[in-house]
């Protein structure tokens, strides 16, 4: 067919972005081809999420929620249009992110993929004996019943009835659906050798005569005078149970409560990870979580538990292993629920194929890794008879072993000749290999990134001599020599989920990294069995997790590190002034936008707008507070300096600080050296939020630290500096032990510890210990084939 014949309609083949700002980005143009699978790289914080998420994602989201009317716009999140001048050719967008679930105690991998929902309408069909509808057997559906008269107008007449209702549901009573009870130790709330006036309350904001511990000193229903352990039975059922009771404090009306109902509304009902570090320590301390008895940890009541499918319960059903649990749905024939069981099939199929099928429907939607949330995430979109749609991924080898990513390269595939586009923010080197076409942002990262250095074939970048095209076909080899461990940290018996009794010991003194397949209990092994004790030098183990770092625009490294706490008595003793005048969040913020530096303007249903604060410019700050100096500058002048300048600053001269100096010296060491000191934690990508998070516990007295998957988000350029970091950490006598699948990590370590052989109940033994060279010598384990293959050995 020539050219000229073709159809107006078909030559939208490509996505248009013209003079992108955001973050980072220097006026970006570019034109991403539709229906192809496009891979964004670039060292982190180059500018790739700004492009992909913060810019084409974004402007698709808010253009489909224009097409529903003000009304229901009014409940949806308000997106502003991003920083860019055209933007053409969009289709919808589905994003598939990083974001970890979230730590619902009453989320399970079932409920977060409607796998539950069907298995509870096929129990409610086909379950013996039958207890109910499908609510009979979920967890979070408690039974209720109820009965009285109502009082009805009709016909001009008031009539009463009389009207029962009764709601069946799974909810195990005892423990409402959570699976463990939690058991308060009083011993750990107050000293009961001590009166209320002597502080014997030790629970954290109950001490130091605040509002908190005047509420039961000043109730009147003990002598406040009285050691703890002289009260009577009453006098101590009201001090730690007694039920909500109005009454007046120092001439002010407040609610009293048992201080145990108190503390479990105050603490217990949030969520860990969002807790102070001294509240979490004290929850971990005073609150233990034991398996709920009724239950046995299933959640559901025993109606629920009582009801099966030849010999199987629901319970049984969601702690299978979801790889056997798709054999059992194979073996259930009845042809009333036919479509039902075609699609619970196709689901259950659907996480074995990404790689997921070692998780059981019931385990906590909290305890997944980022990669493995991702992937859940994708699972709803495998079977989808959707094309012409843009699926935008971040990171999607996050998590995964080199075997892994295989197949995750065959899914995305799969979507791309579906007639997808599929746009991935990535930066391994076997996924980039599988690209249409290839962007590369940077050159740099932060002020030195937000440019596109290349577009085109992969065999272009190689060829073409950017940071990534140079470190592409980088290959680590392993270390001529190994570090001679100085003692060894036992572990013995470990049975944390699918470990199957592993011994093992962990070499101290030296760097160990730890690795398997995804599924093979590598978590498991390292935090179910180190965090609870001390190193072998009786020194704490410092644990760095891959939880996010929670942060609003107001918060930045500065304050996310401490750093600014010596700033500003820095700034205090040099101008004789308090330290609070310089804090944007406390006295020295400008009266006109709060310390913001942007004025928001709510406009209803549209998106809100936000624009620089006219009195302070920007900067935060009172005038009058800028016109203190340290060493020539003012505070808003220290708060956008680079990490590197501001390391200078602080290191001599009249603006000597030791205590910042020390700490941007960390985050210079983790690679930060360009992010200024007052950048908004909410603009950080990924990888940096990471590195940031890891310089600031790299502060912490420990022996031994512990690192989960610290490549995630980082270049292979950046990958060196992280290694050179590791090193430095071991010589100066720590033990560093390491969760990853990166090559380069493995080749580089002293000592590997090798999970599997596969997943699931399939892995939870230790496959391999030693060092590097013995595991590519032997190549008995997957790691050691890939890991072999990897330096061309």
């Amino acid at each position: 067919m020539s050219k000229a014949a073709s159809h107006v309609a078909d030559s939208h083949d490509l996505i248009r972005v013209h003079g992108a700002r955001e973050n980072n980005l220097k006026d970006v143009s570019i034109e991403i081809p539709k229906r192809r699978l496009t891979v964004f790289t670039g060292v982190s914080g180059s500018g790739k999420s700004s492009l992909v998420f913060n810019t084409i994602a974004a402007e698709s989201q808010r253009l489909i929620n224009e097409t529903y009317s003000a009304f229901v716009q009014g409940f949806m999140p308000t997106l502003s249009r991003p920083e860019v001048d055209v933007l053409e050719g969009l289709t919808t967008v589905i994003t598939v992110d990083q974001q970890r679930m979230g730590a619902d105690p009453r989320s399970t991998v079932g409920t977060a993929t409607d796998a539950n929902a069907m298995l509870r309408i096929l129990f409610s069909r086909l379950g013996k004996p039958h207890i109910g509808s499908p609510k009979a057997y979920s967890f979070n559906v408690a039974s209720i019943s109820g009965a009285g008269a109502v009082t009805v107008e009709r016909g001009g007449q008031t009539v009463k009835e009389r009207r029962s209702f009764s709601i069946t549901g799974g909810m195990c009573p005892r423990c409402e659906g959570r699976g463990a009870v939690s058991d308060i130790d009083l011993a750990q709330l107050y000293d009961d050798s001590k009166s209320l006036s002597e502080g014997a309350i030790t629970v954290p904001g109950y001490t130091g005569g605040g509002w908190n511990s005047r509420l039961y000193s000043e109730s009147g229903f003990f002598d406040a005078d009285k050691p703890i352990r002289t009260f009577t039975e009453r006098e101590l059922h009201d001090f730690l149970y007694r039920e909500p009771t109005r009454m007046k404090i120092a001439g002010i009306n407040m609610t009293y409560e048992g201080l145990v109902p108190r503390i479990q509304k105050s603490m217990l009902a949030k969520d860990r990870e969002g807790m102070q570090p001294h509240i979490r320590e004290f929850v971990d301390r005073a609150v233990t979580f034991t398996t709920c008895p009724e239950c046995d940890g299933t959640r559901l009541n025993e109606g629920a538990r009582s009801s099966k499918i030849d010999g199987v319960s629901i319970a049984d059903a969601c702690a299978m292993q979801i790889s056997d649990l798709a054999e059992w749905v194979r073996g259930v024939t009845e042809p009333s629920v036919a479509p039902l069981l075609a699609a619970l099939q196709h689901t259950l199929d659907s996480f074995t194929e990404i790689g997921l099928g070692y998780l059981a429907l019931d385990r906590p939607a909290g305890t997944l890794s980022g990669g493995e949330a991702q992937r859940v995430r994708m699972i709803r979109h495998l079977g989808s008879s959707l094309t012409d749609v843009t699926y935008v991924f971040d990171e999607p080898t996050i998590g995964l072993h080199p075997h892994d990513i295989q197949r995750m390269n065959e899914l995305l595939l799969r979507l791309r000749d579906k007639g997808n586009t599929v746009l991935v923010v990535e930066h391994k080197p076997e996924m980039i290999a599988i690209a249409d076409h290839v962007v590369d942002l940077g050159p740099g990262a932060g002020s030195a990134g937000g440019a596109v250095c290349f577009e085109g074939t992969v065999e272009g970048l190689r060829a073409g001599g950017t940071v990534t095209g140079r470190h592409l076909d980088d290959r680590a080899s392993l270390k001529g020599s190994v570090r001679t461990s100085t003692g060894a940290l036992e572990i013995r018996g470990a049975t944390a989920n699918n470990l199957r009794d592993v011994d093992v010991d962990i070499p101290l003194g030296v760097l160990t990294v730890i690795t398997g397949v995804a599924g093979s209990g590598k978590s498991s092994l390292v935090h179910g069995s180190l965090p609870h004790r001390s190193g072998a030098a009786g020194e704490g183990v410092v644990s760095i997790d891959q939880a996010p770092i929670r942060g609003s625009r107001r918060s930045n490294p500065a304050t996310y590190s401490g750093l600014l706490d010596p700033i500003r008595k820095a700034f205090a003793k040099a101008n004789g002034v308090k330290p609070a005048l310089f804090s944007a969040n406390s006295e020295g913020a400008c009266p006109t936008c709060n310390g913001a530096g942007v004025v928001y303007t709510d406009l209803g249903m549209m998106a809100g707008v936000s624009t620089t604060c006219e009195e302070c410019e920007g900067k935060r700050f009172q005038a009058s507070v800028l016109e203190y100096r340290l060493g020539g500058r003012d505070i808003s002048e220290v708060l956008a300096m680079p990490v590197t300048e501001a390391a200078e600053f602080f290191g001599g001269g009249e603006a000597h600080t030791p205590a910042a100096h020390r700490i941007l010296g960390r985050l210079a060491d983790v690679g930060l050296g360009y992010l200024t000191l007052g950048q908004p934690l909410t603009t950080l990508s990924g990888g940096e939020r990471q590195r940031l998070k890891l310089a600031t516990h790299l502060t912490e007295k420990g022996g031994v630290y512990v690192l989960d998957e610290p490549t995630t988000g980082l270049h292979l350029a950046d990958v060196e500096n992280l290694l050179g970091l590791l090193d430095r950490i071991v010589d100066s006598g720590k033990s560093v032990i390491v969760i990853e699948h990166h090559q380069a990590v493995m080749a580089h370590a002293d000592w590997i510890v090798d999970l599997g052989p596969g997943a699931g109940h399939d892995g939870g033994r230790v496959v391999f210990e030693g060092t590097p060279a013995d595991l590519v010598a032997a190549r008995s384990t997957l790691t050691g084939e890939h890991l072999a293959a990897y330096i061309g050995s």
